[in-house]
């Protein structure tokens, strides 16, 4: 029975001792690619366990000329045989082939990924076969690792998995920009008298859509638990084809009942540094892969993160520094209007060169639930600025008080019924707390030194396309 006892090649490669040199292995996996001549082959066969390949020693005359045959770019095949020493150099170990067993044929005419060196553009028209590429399989294992390192970071904190709605009937962002959810025939839906579409025969009885954020609901669960967060998908249907844009991605986000400003920053520079560290130390060889094909700085500048404080100041200092800077900027930089890309990447990348911390904004450019400040112009918002990606985590602390709340709901023009839950967490108990979110593509962005978001997840969804 060990015929069936698959070894995975990221275990033969990295601790060949434990499976015994000499012993006999199985692995199972696609082929890379396949060399020789007529007496011996030599295939190179990965199982998406490591970055790296383990090459199958082959003799000819022991296998049928149609299954050698067969044996492609592509293929999946099985294979028994001795682990030895490789007398070759770049790894220490390869395998003797005595069974092989062919799985799946690839036609070499027809597989997309028969040559090397296709663009990341053309790999996006093949989502359903890139994961078998050298690039997507070190971003995915990457994508795996930041997960569990998120749920390791907050169970070892402390903190509760709070499972937030996907359907929702509120727009934490107020942006408006919502996918609709409805079970009507959208060629004849029930109408009002006067001629407006009547949600009260929808399936949940009112306007619901995907939502944008687990935020709203993360509050309540941090008014009764203290610590939760939220990890899950959300929808934005903002027609924006740039590379830093996706109508369906994850998100983080914390919520702390008892954390004011200062608690939120130290927690989002602590998580950061924690998930970048977890990186390093676990996914080595994936990043060493990337920083060698597509970013040279990407190392260095991962364990800058890891080393160096983040630099805290105020959105009036920011606002200073850009005034007084000499540089042409596209976008107008007075206080009062948002900061753009530019604006931030400079902050980041030549006044500070590290990471920043943007606090205290003009509350007219910051959403409803942000705490005012005592100045009555800004609230406690705050940005982590990062090189390369600008904003990476976004948060406050949530204002706290029911009239202070209520009155800038009604400022900003937003129906008081459409969130009456939220204003009683106010009325019953209220405390202060904070919370920020962290977008998960984002990270992966900044982690794996990607340029286009689309080229982090595994199957992208941008307008016009929903193809896989």
């Amino acid at each position: 029975m060990d015929y069936f006892l698959r070894k995975k090649i990221k275990d033969l490669l990295k601790n060949p001792e434990s499976a015994g040199i000499g012993s006999d292995v199985t692995v199972k996996g696609w082929v890379r690619t396949k060399r020789g001549n007529k007496n011996v082959a030599f295939i190179a066969l990965n199982d998406g366990s490591i970055i790296h390949n383990i090459q199958i020693v082959a003799d000819v005359q022991k296998f049928d000329d149609e299954l050698m045959r067969q044996i492609t770019t592509g293929s999946c095949i099985s294979v028994k045989g001795k682990l030895i020493e490789s007398p070759g150099s770049g790894q220490k170990v390869e395998i003797h082939a005595e069974i092989i067993e062919l799985y799946g044929t690839a036609d070499a005419e027809t597989y997309p990924l028969q040559k090397k060196g296709h663009t990341l553009e053309f790999l996006r028209e093949i989502a359903h076969l890139r994961p078998r590429t050298n690039t997507f399989g070190a971003v995915l294992r990457i994508r795996h690792a930041m997960a569990y390192a998120i749920h390791k970071y907050f169970n070892d904190n402390g903190f509760y998995y709070l499972h937030t709605p996907i359907i929702t009937g509120s727009d934490a962002e107020g942006a408006g920009a919502m996918f609709r959810v409805t079970t009507f025939d959208l060629d004849n839906p029930p109408k009002k008298e006067d001629g407006s579409i009547d949600f009260t025969q929808d399936f949940f009885g009112k306007p619901t859509n995907l939502t944008v954020s687990g935020q709203l609901e993360g509050e309540l669960g941090a008014m009764a638990l203290s610590l939760v967060y939220t990890f899950g998908p959300t929808f934005r249907a903002e027609n924006s084809n740039t590379p830093r844009h996706l109508a369906e991605f994850w998100m983080i986000e914390p919520e702390m009942a008892f954390y004011e400003i200062k608690d939120n920053m130290d927690l989002a520079e602590d998580f950061l540094k924690f998930l970048i560290s977890y990186a390093l130390e676990n996914c080595f060889d994936d990043l060493e892969f990337l920083n060698n094909m597509y970013d040279k700085e990407l190392l260095e500048r991962l364990r800058s993160i890891v080393n160096t404080d983040f630099e805290r100041l105020t959105y009036t200092e920011a606002i200073d520094i850009l005034q007084k800077s000499g540089e042409k900027f596209e976008f107008p930089h007075n206080w009062g209007s948002d900061l753009q890309a530019e604006h931030e990447r400079y902050i980041v990348e030549k006044h500070f060169k590290k990471p920043v911390i943007l606090t205290d904004y003009p509350k007219d450019i910051k959403a409803f639930y942000m705490k005012q400040n005592d100045d009555g112009k800004t609230v406690r918002g705050m940005d982590v600025l990062f090189p390369r990606i600008g904003e990476i985590i976004g948060g406050s602390q949530r204002e706290e008080v029911y009239e202070k709340l209520y009155s800038r709901l009604k400022e900003m023009g937003i129906n008081e019924k459409d969130l009456w839950w939220y204003l009683e967490t106010r009325k019953f108990g209220t405390a202060p707390h904070s919370g920020f979110g962290l977008g998960f593509e984002r990270l992966i962005l900044f982690v794996t030194g990607m340029s286009n978001i689309r080229d982090v997840i595994p199957f992208p969804r941008t307008p016009m396309n929903a193809e896989f």
